[in-house]
């Protein structure tokens, strides 16, 4: 092993069985709340040719999560005619289970419905559903309330009647679908390994979600990488040619394939995802392909247009930031994130409806949380709410300046300090050596991936490094190249994209310290070591 990273390894506290998690060491699925009740109802299900509804959700773990559930369904031997999908319309419906459900499972004579990564808080339609003799399935990572809707099952790892198992706690909800697929294994109404066919809808909906990559999501990642190389599904090979991804990392993954799906569900409706994902046509792909790679554009487009009109009118000096315009609801979200990353304050993005009505989305970071905040400016809006991190709020415009007030003041409030901090990238290990930087080191920091939320990408801190050569790059000329010198004389190249202006100004001569995370360059068939600049200090 590489120097380097065994140093990383004792850093992190890592064992060789985190570097190399076998499928085996997967958690049985009976040790989630009501699953054998579940897969009794499936079995029932099968024998008597019911009618079977998906209902899943408008993001890229919905979406998975509601493949996976069907793919899962006809390996048990359900009919694929018996199988019906739903998802809700993001800007009619919202989140979680919609009322429109009701009536499409009376019109099409559903018998059981199975929820996915949605459903813990919906009462009143499961309520509903049982009053019609509808069966439900509850599959979901969400929060919950004190007490679980009354389904026939609620498989939730986070159930709060339920004691939770390390190991499954911090499953997506496509996590939990698969689970149920594993359970339909044991059962023996799915051959021992087609389950594995699912771990590239796994892999997708987990990273995609943000999930914490360690424990099950660990396994269920890695060989979701394995299962993605060679997937069948037409649909997400045309995805993979439109992003022209060569190697399959969570950077492509959530960068390239991720936001390709979710531009869908943003822009017009997530069944177009959907049908991306079923389908089993190769030329259906391509056009359907064609029309997320579409979407994508315009979402790129759309948020650009954004960003430049906050730049060119600039930011209020608020604790917390809270810009309005006529942009798209979809985008409301990724605005308010890239803002939270540029001015390191939490911000709410709102858009004008109809009726005079704004509505909008959250994004925070450390010890304030927006779901409180909403709490405490509840006379100011019409509705609002979430997690910490994130929220969706709607109010009349009338009220935007009581509703600003109310959230600063809610701010204020708390006396937080430096929380600018939980923003920093923190290196691993600093490094004055560059021959350290090695093709060994490149391989070895392979058995740690995929990186995410709980085992991020090493970062490797450059200390009292010589900057011999800076160059810009691009038509706009806002990427930086840098040539750097080691302490043992040895040269690197760094590479930064859509580089703050301090960054473009470095000189030649300069001593600098740089976090970096290490790259591979690889042109006419020649591997090399390179590095991306995460942050000059």
């Amino acid at each position: 092993m590489n120097k380097l990273f065994i140093q990383l390894l004792n850093t992190r506290g890592l064992t060789p069985s985190f570097l190399d998690p076998k499928y085996e060491g997967l958690t049985d699925p009976f040790v989630l709340p009501d699953m054998k009740k579940a897969t009794n109802r499936i079995k029932e299900a099968i024998k008597n040719r019911e009618k079977i509804l998906i209902y899943g959700d408008y993001d890229v773990d919905g979406i998975t999560a509601s493949v996976l559930m069907e793919d899962a369904l006809k390996l048990a031997g359900v009919d694929p005619k018996n199988i019906h999908i739903m998802l809700p319309n993001r800007f009619i419906d919202g989140y979680g289970m919609s009322p429109k459900l009701i009536q499409y499972a009376k019109k099409q004579g559903i018998t059981l419905v199975i929820t996915v990564d949605c459903g813990s808080r919906n009462h009143e339609i499961i309520d509903e559903l049982n009053s019609l003799k509808i069966d439900s399935i509850i599959t979901d990572h969400h929060e919950t309330s004190d007490h679980p809707p009354e389904a026939l099952a609620t498989i939730n790892p986070k159930r709060k009647d339920f004691t939770p198992h390390p190991s499954l706690f911090n499953l997506a909800g496509v996590g939990v679908a698969f689970k149920l697929a594993e359970a339909l294994v044991r059962e023996k109404l799915i051959k021992n390994g087609q389950e594995k066919w699912l771990l590239d809808l796994v892999l997708i909906g987990t990273i995609c979600d943000n999930m914490i990559l360690t424990d099950e999501n660990r396994i269920l990642c890695r060989y979701g990488f394995k299962v993605i190389e060679k997937t069948r599904r037409p649909g997400l090979r045309e995805l993979i040619q439109k992003a022209r991804i060569k190697k399959f990392t969570s950077d492509s993954i959530g960068f390239q394939i991720g936001p390709r799906l979710n531009a869908a569900g943003r822009l017009e409706t997530a069944d177009i995802a959907l049908s991306l994902l079923r389908t089993t046509s190769p030329s259906e792909a391509a056009v359907i392909g064609s029309k997320l790679e579409e979407l994508n554009q315009k979402r790129k487009s759309e948020q650009l247009v954004a960003a430049k009109e906050i730049d060119s009118r600039g930011v209020s000096d608020d604790s917390v930031i809270i810009e309005t315009g006529t942009w798209h609801e979809g985008i409301l979200g990724i605005i308010a994130g890239r803002l939270v990353e540029k001015y390191q304050r939490p911000t709410f993005v709102l858009t004008e409806t109809k009726d005079d009505i704004l509505k909008g989305s959250g994004r925070s970071f450390g010890d304030f949380s927006l779901a409180e905040a909403l709490a405490y400016a509840q006379n100011s809006i019409i509705s609002g709410g979430g997690h910490a991190g994130a929220a969706g709020v709607k109010l009349e415009k009338s009220h935007l300046c009581e509703f600003r007030e109310k959230i600063n003041e809610y701010y204020r409030s708390l006396h937080l300090v430096d929380q600018a901090k939980y923003l920093k990238n923190h290196a691993d290990l600093e490094v004055e050596n560059l021959s350290d930087f090695s093709l060994d080191l490149l391989d070895d920091l392979k058995s740690l991936e995929p990186f995410g939320a709980g085992n991020e990408e090493p970062i490797f801190c450059l200390k009292n490094i010589e900057i011999l050569e800076s160059r810009k790059m691009g038509s706009e000329q806002n990427h930086l190249r840098l040539d750097v010198r080691g302490k043992d004389r040895k040269i690197l190249k760094l590479v930064a994209f859509f580089a703050p202006e301090n960054w473009l100004r470095i000189e030649p001569g300069e001593i600098c310290d740089i976090l970096v995370k290490v790259t591979e360059n690889e042109w006419n068939g020649t591997r090399s070591v390179e590095a991306r600049i995460v942050d000059i200090l």
